[in-house]
């Protein structure tokens, strides 16, 4: 079953069209009023960090409709490579709200081991699992070391691909 996502400026889903940058504008909004604040200093840090990156917003449900994951604000250009040989355009990096309260995905990156290991010890109160670094709120964290992971992410993909 394929996700259903959103790319480049406009997003196809339920026969609706929807600008990405309104829809991201909407999710952050719909948040608790802190973690929505947290979500768009950390969606602003992304943007600073790479500013022309490719934005998609991924709504959370595959193409019948059922809820797959929680929705996802994705940065950037990834091809993801299947073991059957296909590809598939996808975001380099994430950033999601949780019940906990945020998750940012690393995607592409090959050792599931190194995020723990380069920033588990210095970016702060965090589980820092694979490719997902889950936190509660932005104040627990070092912002100058999560902003190291966010270029790190950025091109860590581009070296290990």
């Amino acid at each position: 079953m394929a996700l259903a996502t959103c790319a480049e400026d406009t997003c196809r889903y339920a026969h609706k069209f929807m600008d990405i940058k309104k829809q991201i504008k909407e999710y952050i909004a719909s948040q608790p009023e802190a973690k929505a604040a947290d979500m768009h200093e950390l969606h602003q840090l992304i943007l600073a960090v790479q500013p022309k990156c490719k934005l998609w917003f991924e709504i959370g449900r595959n193409s019948e409709g059922k809820i797959v994951s929680n929705p996802n604000i994705g940065y950037g250009m990834h091809t993801m490579k299947y073991a059957k040989g296909t590809t598939r355009e996808f975001f380099q990096m994430s950033i999601s709200a949780n019940t906990a309260g945020i998750s940012l995905y690393i995607i592409g990156i090959k050792d599931k081991t190194i995020l723990a290991q380069k920033f588990g010890k210095t970016l702060g109160k965090a589980n820092i699992t694979g490719y997902c670094i889950k936190f509660k709120t932005l104040k627990d964290l070092n912002k100058d070391v999560l902003e190291e992971v966010i270029r790190y992410g950025f091109v860590a993909q581009n070296e290990t691909n």
